[in-house]
């Protein structure tokens, strides 16, 4: 459960936009994207193979 305390003089916009900043950085809403459809596990290791690929040739050739 996300908390934010409100200081003394302090906006309700600028207490909404921490708690905001705040749930982004629990991933709740990305993990929930995430679970909205099935994905076959082979699916995922095969994405995670090409991503990691396209990361090897990018940051692999500097020298």
């Amino acid at each position: 459960m996300l908390i934010v305390q409100i200081k003394e003089n302090e906006s309700v916009d600028r207490a909404l936009k921490r708690f905001k900043k705040k749930f982004e950085r629990t991933g709740v809403l990305k993990e929930l994207r995430r679970r909205t459809f099935f994905q076959k596990p082979s699916v995922t290791k095969r994405k995670q193979k090409i991503k990691a690929a396209y990361k090897q040739t990018m940051y692999g050739q500097q020298d």
